[in-house]
């Protein structure tokens, strides 16, 4: 199933998308959160839809499309997880997943224009796989368990501002990661039976000029083992979204410049939608 957030920001309407439309799913949840996957939400926005109890969603097709979870309680990020990437930033692969967090004040809809911080000189892009908690996950096993606590993946948006991310980071690098509008989320939530997460292309683009071009195939920690190996320190929770990392072709690899406003970008995940963002001054 393929979920989205359709609206003006904060007054979103929850939908599943169909081949006659969006139907709207305000009959049996408020917004697609956390208490709505942790109640078996998708399960019900099935039986509802196959009941005839979602009615279409009018002028749809041209309303803003929000992020498609309402504002998570936490934004887990992982770094350096693309061989490529970690070598064009000057590291090596890492032997464990190298955690950071991003506010969740962060996310905004995968269309909305982002404004360059005041004073950034290094805004850099990011496409990421994004991942969906649906169920509590906490010391699990087994990687295999990992897949029973996810409730569908998404496009995401790790923007960051590196000046600020390394060098007065003070050691670590929330604050070049966490400006109003640094994690544009969507269009769509898609459920794993949707979606082949392992081996999905990432691809970014600058103005129409190539960036990235990737798969998950070469996550150096793939989605399993990151929520089984977090679950062995912290509590995952509905709705939280995990970002799995950026493949190779940033700014940051010093063969393009950083954004600037004016500039557009476009981020696309084959199977889950794709994302344009208009830079605009603070």
């Amino acid at each position: 199933m393929r979920f989205a957030r359709i609206g003006e920001a904060g007054r979103e309407t929850p939908v599943v998308l169909t081949s006659e439309g969006a139907r709207d799913l305000r009959p049996i949840t408020v917004d697609i959160d956390g208490a709505f996957l942790a109640s078996d939400g998708p399960a019900r926005a099935a039986a509802a839809l196959s009941a005839g109890e979602l009615p279409l969603l009018p002028d749809a097709a041209g309303a803003r499309r929000g992020s498609p979870i309402a504002r998570p309680g936490a934004v887990l990020c992982i770094g350096m997880n693309y061989a490529a990437h970690a070598a064009e930033s000057g590291s090596e692969p890492p032997s464990v997943p190298i955690l950071f967090l991003k506010t969740p004040s962060s996310v905004a809809g995968p269309d909305d224009d982002v404004a360059i911080p005041r004073g950034s000189r290094k805004t850099d892009w990011e496409v990421e796989l994004g991942v969906v908690i649906g169920r509590r996950a906490l010391y699990l096993d087994s990687p295999e368990e990992s897949m029973a606590h996810v409730a569908g993946f998404v496009v995401a948006n790790d923007l960051s501002e590196r000046e600020w991310q390394i060098e007065i980071s003070g050691g670590q690098w929330s604050k070049g990661k966490s400006a109003p509008g640094f994690c544009p989320v969507g269009p769509e939530l898609v459920t794993p039976d949707d979606f082949d997460h392992r081996d999905a292309r990432l691809r970014s683009w600058v103005n129409g000029e190539p960036r990235q071009d990737s798969t998950t195939a070469d996550l150096v920690f793939g989605v399993e083992a990151l929520i089984h190996q977090l679950s062995q320190h912290l509590a995952l929770e509905p709705g939280d979204l995990l970002l799995t990392g950026t493949p190779q072709g940033v700014a940051l690899s010093g063969r393009f410049p950083y954004l600037k406003a004016g500039d557009v970008l476009e981020l696309e995940i084959e199977g889950l939608g794709r994302q344009r963002q208009r830079f605009v001054a603070a």
